[in-house]
């Protein structure tokens, strides 16, 4: 069993420990980029921080031709066919010179023979890409399935994979650069925009993509994260419509082109933190707007990693605060720590870094709620302990000073002079007394005297240093009462009250002034004692009382201090010579 005063610090270094261990546990799918329970947490977090900053301007040089309601109103006005209208519009686009175009239509049949021809034809006008599009499974036993574009479309344009990869919610958080299917490694639809657009051959290397003199941070599996830039329209978006008839042309002059479905049941479309949907066209562009300088997102192995650090001595740092510092300053300070990081969270998004968020959060909080509530535990018991503890001191000391000394265990360390009312009793003609008692009884009796003088005195604010047999002192003014002489008087008159129903006598000193009050004892023991003259002056009154068979004497510096003189009149008042001092004490008496 260990010592005492190892429990905490083992109970310490366990918690960080375990702390470590645990959040070591949360970030190695992390790092791995494997799929986890916290996934979805992270995911809110991004659009918090989306919806946050708001939404960032695209690159100047990617536009979208949009095959919209209005586009479709035209076609039905002319009896063009969907194929005709695609054609018409390709064949303008690539008249007013378009930088490069890529088509997110997936032409997988010929369709009509003579508009086939047209089509292909206006495909193999410019740097164009149209889309394939796969169903990809994570079994390796399942086969991938592609849906392709018609050779008569393939040939006579480059082809690129439009799949994303989107979160539980259907958002879309990652585009694949690259696909492994049954004709090997084949492009996304992106990058061979981007690609075409820059007339520069992509090159693929671990954790990024270089683009001609551009190099974008890749995350693991080559895969591009989405900043996702506005809501529907945030990219310059014009009607196909406006192409065909003449009224768009310089706008989309060197400019990559991306061509889709926008119009009502035509389509794909993906939620967003912005708004309810958003055309797959336009969060294609935004993709290649990120590789053509617009914002991009970074998060790669090398922050994945940096997240996970974070992980890790957020928890162990978090837990050590609460650990170490008082409970009510530990966990504020811990969830302080927390929010820092989250702060810096938001600022490194600002600069395009997708640091984690729900990875660190959770690492932390779960080692900050248990350090708590272990300590919690731990102080409850503590607490415990001291009232079992004060309430053993209160049998020993008087209640008043038991707590001053819980509140302070250095109280009276050193001695100090307070002015203090000391107050002494005895009972009368105790020896005969106790003689016809008895032993037995004479016990009992001295309890009875010496709780009925702990509720007198306790009752009017005093406290009880000492019981001396058949005696006690007791000091007023020692809690700062600004009446101790008050307090005094009032509890000498309610145990002489209380003693006369018991059919006893009692005397009672009282004097007030500067004593010393200081402990008394060795290193293991201490006991609070008061010294002085003052004390050995009161202690005289008990003499000079039974010499005037009086039940009190009271020194007139008390009277003087009294703020109400009218407790009980006083039999007499006159100088009294005292024993071993020169000169007379004027004192009042009460008789019996």
């Amino acid at each position: 069993m260990k010592p005492p005063g190892q429990r905490p610090l083992f109970l310490g270094v366990l918690v960080l420990v375990i702390s470590g261990a645990w959040a070591a546990m949360v970030v190695t799918p992390h790092v791995m980029a494997r799929a986890s329970m916290l996934d979805g947490l992270e995911t809110a977090f991004l659009d918090m921080r989306v919806v946050l900053l708001g939404p960032a301007d695209p690159a100047p040089d990617v536009v979208i031709v949009a095959i919209d309601d209005a586009t479709l109103t035209y076609a039905q006005d002319t009896n063009l066919t969907a194929r005709a209208v695609l054609a018409h519009t390709l064949d303008h686009i690539a008249d007013i010179g378009a930088g490069a175009v890529g088509v997110d239509v997936i032409l997988a049949d010929a369709g009509d023979a003579d508009v086939t021809a047209d089509l292909a034809a206006a495909l193999g006008r410019g740097a164009t890409v149209i889309a394939a599009g796969g169903r990809f499974t994570p079994d390796t036993t399942t086969p991938h399935t592609i849906l392709r574009p018609h050779p008569a479309f393939a040939q006579a344009a480059d082809v690129g994979l439009v799949n994303l990869s989107t979160d539980a919610h259907g958002v879309p958080r990652y585009a694949p650069m690259v696909f492994t299917t049954d004709r090997g490694i084949e492009p996304s639809f992106p990058m061979a925009v981007a690609a075409r657009f820059l007339q520069v051959a992509p090159t693929l290397a671990p954790g990024h993509l270089t683009l001609g003199h551009s190099q974008l941070p890749l995350d693991i599996g080559a895969m591009l994260p989405i900043r996702l830039i506005g809501p529907q329209g945030h990219i310059p978006t014009y009607s196909a419509r406006d192409v065909m008839t003449g009224m768009v042309a310089s706008e989309l002059a060197g400019k990559a082109v991306l061509v889709g479905y926008t119009a009502t049941a035509f389509g794909d479309t993906f939620p967003t933190p912005f708004e309810g949907s958003v055309p797959g066209v336009e969060i294609l562009a935004g993709v290649v707007s990120q590789m053509l300088g617009g914002p991009t997102l970074r998060r790669d192995p090398g922050v994945r990693r940096v997240d996970a650090a974070v992980g890790i001595v957020l928890a162990v740092v978090a837990a050590g605060l609460v650990v170490t510092l008082p409970l009510s300053m530990g966990v504020p300070a811990a969830f302080g720590a927390v929010a820092l990081w989250g702060a810096g969270v938001i600022v490194a998004f600002y600069v395009g870094v997708w640091m984690g968020a729900a990875v660190p959060l959770v690492a932390a909080i779960v080692p900050i709620v248990g350090a708590g509530g272990l300590r919690y535990v731990i102080e409850n018991r503590r607490a415990a302990r001291g009232v079992t503890a004060l309430a053993a001191l209160k049998q020993f000391q008087s209640p008043a000073l038991a707590e001053m000394i819980a509140r302070d265990p250095a109280f009276l360390q050193h001695p100090t002079a307070r002015p203090l009312s000391i107050f002494f009793v005895d009972l009368s003609g105790f020896t005969a007394l106790s003689e016809r008692l008895g032993p037995a009884k004479t016990q009992e009796l001295l309890k009875q005297f010496h709780q009925l003088t702990a509720q007198a005195i306790e009752t009017h604010g005093g406290v009880v240093l000492n019981y001396m047999g058949d005696g006690a002192l007791a000091v007023f003014g020692m809690t700062d009462a600004e009446t101790p002489a008050d307090q005094a008087l009032a509890a000498s008159f309610a145990l002489i009250d209380d003693l006369r129903a018991l059919a006893i006598a009692c005397r009672i000193g009282l004097h007030h002034g500067d004593v010393v009050v200081s402990r008394l004892g060795g290193d293991q023991h201490h006991q609070v004692s008061v010294a002085g003259d003052v004390v050995n002056l009161t202690n005289r009154l008990l003499e000079i009382a039974k010499t005037e068979h009086a039940v009190l004497a009271v020194t007139d510096t008390v009277m003087q201090m009294a703020s109400t003189r009218a407790f009980r009149a006083c039999d007499v008042t006159k100088p009294v010579a005292v024993r071993g001092r020169s000169g007379s004490v004027d004192v009042h008496f009460w008789k019996a």
